[in-house]
């Protein structure tokens, strides 16, 4: 073969080539990043925390909008979530969503303290998260996490 027809076949070659990363290439970026993740993880656990505690802050106000609806109805609030028509969300325990448990602690015809406990560790310190609502409406935390 003449020298022309063998760089038109070899330019032929190098059109019909796919561009890519190699893997070592690949695995380095991949390296680059998990290093990353390993800085940043520690920064992200306050906002997974605070994020976490707004489901028990919606469920205790659920929980005092019915238990105030309860009140008009029968002069009294309840410490029955079912005459609240609430039922607790499955935990992560019981393969559900939820990360804390409810209750109502106590209840009179004047005054009531529900309650959201964390069942889970957020941030792995060995605190759980506790928050508390009363006939005020506005939950309060107890003990953070």
């Amino acid at each position: 073969m003449d020298l022309y027809k063998k760089t038109e076949i070899h330019l032929k070659r190098q059109k019909l080539r796919t561009k890519a990363f190699s893997l070592q290439e690949v695995l380095i970026v991949l390296l680059i990043i998990g290093v990353f993740m390993l800085i940043a993880l520690p920064n992200l656990m306050p906002l997974v925390v605070k994020a976490k505690s707004i489901e028990a802050q919606m469920q205790l106000k659920y929980i005092f909008n019915n238990q105030t609806s309860h009140r008009y109805l029968y002069s009294k609030y309840t410490t029955d979530l079912y005459e609240l028509d609430f039922e607790a969300p499955k935990t992560v325990k019981e393969n559900g969503t939820a990360n804390y448990t409810y209750e109502v602690m106590s209840a009179s015809n004047t005054n009531f303290i529900a309650r959201a406990t964390a069942i889970t560790d957020f941030d792995g310190d060995g605190i759980f998260n506790v928050w508390e609502i009363n006939e005020n409406g506005t939950p309060k935390q107890l003990i953070k996490d």
